[in-house]
């Protein structure tokens, strides 16, 4: 829908506005969105009812200052059940509130995503580290299933799996409803193996090693951790968290990191990563559990390995600054300045500058009954 406030025509984008190919700007080797209006959608819960609509926003939604969600209700940018209400106005359960926003997505590395087989009702891509399977969070169109239907028209597309945002490789997609829930009931039902790699820290063990340690993710700061005696490999799992298990094969090292190949029996958050941690020897470039004192995302206002990142930083600070501010600042050819925006004139959200390091932990392989697909090893697979 379109609406005119102080001479502006803004186009109100839905989850039905498909992605296209000139919503994204690559530069210096980054995928930006452009900036797009949206409406976000929530219901007030108990715990919200009897709070003025400001109060309400001021004090659940933090990103923004209160004067910002004033000036949203008074220009009907945030209304309830479809309607303008004043500042004062008191909110009631179940109530139906839309907060019509200028939208920046964080940005993603700009590699590309490389299709390994596209069959009638299966698509296996190379997904690239930083890019985020399918809408979640701040992310929309930069994400693998927006960036296939913008680029190559590919749509619907069911992702059968997922890999987290860092992690690279196999990456399987139904293209039907019907062939994404035969992929998900031989997955649930145990009948489908799959095979990571891995660089970790050190001279890893030559022999097959097995962790069998309960994962306990926390969802606010974004990590998962174990709780284990000594007798970790081959041992009895913590009483704490959801039952986990993975094996662990060396490939080869070059005497400081090792190649490990990684077989998950089940699919905890961070399994692989908090597993070969409590190896002794995690994933060589993740910041997020080799430190022993990680910034707070809570406190941040970052996700887990962004903050991680953050508090590791060894780039020089002020050159990375330099190119951050001149990646951020566009001129409004490239996009329509909104004078409500609190992150306009920059392309990204506060806090993202998209210059992040994929994880070292690549899927390669996945088989099932009676299909199996593979992925190429990455660059940093091959120990010099």
């Amino acid at each position: 829908m379109k609406r005119t406030r102080d001479d502006m025509e803004i186009v109100w984008q839905t989850p039905a506005n498909p992605p296209d190919r000139h919503d994204y700007i690559l530069r210096d080797g980054i995928r930006y969105v452009r900036p797009y209006y949206f409406e976000f959608i929530s219901h007030v819960k108990n715990r919200w009812a009897n709070k003025t609509i400001v109060d309400l926003f001021t004090e659940e939604f933090k990103g923004r200052p209160r004067d910002y969600y004033v000036s949203a209700v008074k220009a009907g940018r945030i209304q309830v059940d479809g309607r303008m209400v004043p500042i004062s106005y008191v909110v009631q359960p179940s109530q139906k509130i839309s907060h019509f926003l200028h939208r920046h997505e964080p940005p993603v590395m700009a590699w590309d995503i490389e299709i390994l087989h596209k069959e009638a009702e299966v698509l296996t891509v190379s997904k690239p580290a930083s890019v985020p399977v399918h809408p979640c969070g701040q992310y929309r169109k930069n994400t693998v299933v927006g960036i296939l239907q913008a680029e190559h028209g590919l749509a619907p597309l069911f992702p059968i799996h997922r890999l987290d945002r860092l992690v690279s490789g196999l990456l399987i997609l139904a293209r039907s409803a019907s062939r994404a829930d035969l992929f998900r009931q031989q997955i649930e039902s145990g009948m489908v193996q799959k095979q990571y790699i891995a660089r970790v820290d050190g001279v890893f063990p030559e022999d097959e090693q097995v962790v069998d340690a309960n994962v306990n993710y926390n969802a606010r700061e974004g990590m998962s951790t174990v709780e284990v005696g000594d007798d970790y490999i081959n041992g009895n799992a913590s009483a704490k968290g959801k039952s986990a298990c993975t094996k662990f094969t060396r490939i080869n090292t070059n005497g400081s990191h090792s190649i490990v190949l990684c077989e998950p029996i089940t699919g905890r958050t961070h399994q692989i990563r908090v597993h070969l941690q409590c190896t002794g020897h995690p994933i060589a470039n993740d910041m997020l559990y080799l430190s022993k004192s990680v910034t707070k995302r809570s406190s941040e206002g970052l996700g887990a390995d962004r903050a991680a990142a953050k508090s590791n930083l060894s780039v020089d600070q002020s050159s990375h600054q330099n190119h951050k501010d001149e990646a951020d600042n566009v001129s409004e050819e490239d996009f329509r300045i909104d004078p409500m925006c609190t992150n306009c004139p920059n392309l990204a959200p506060k806090g993202y500058d998209g210059h992040e390091e994929g994880l070292w932990l690549h899927c390669i392989k996945y088989t099932g009954p009676d299909w199996v697909y593979e992925c190429p090893y990455p660059d940093w697979a091959f120990l010099g």
